[in-house]
């Protein structure tokens, strides 16, 4: 084999490694993305809860029925 086919023999051993080594990378990043959009609709689910539970507070808080009952209250 004379040196030009060796570094030829070379280049494409390490650019073939190159290749298989961002193959591994991607198909670890492939499966880390599918558990994090796992955890962010956990997440958005929750936020979406917390949002309700918030509304109903509010209408609450701002019912005049017991706005008028705390004054009452606050009277006796």
């Amino acid at each position: 084999m004379n040196p030009f086919e060796m570094i030829v023999v070379i280049v494409l051993i390490c650019v073939g490694a190159g290749v298989v080594n961002n193959y591994f990378r991607m198909k670890a990043n492939r499966q880390a993305d599918a558990a994090s959009d796992a955890d962010m609709d956990q997440v958005l689910g929750e936020v979406d809860r917390l949002k309700e539970r918030v509304r109903v507070l509010e209408k609450i808080v701002t019912d005049q029925e017991r706005q008028l009952s705390e004054e009452i209250r606050k009277l006796a």
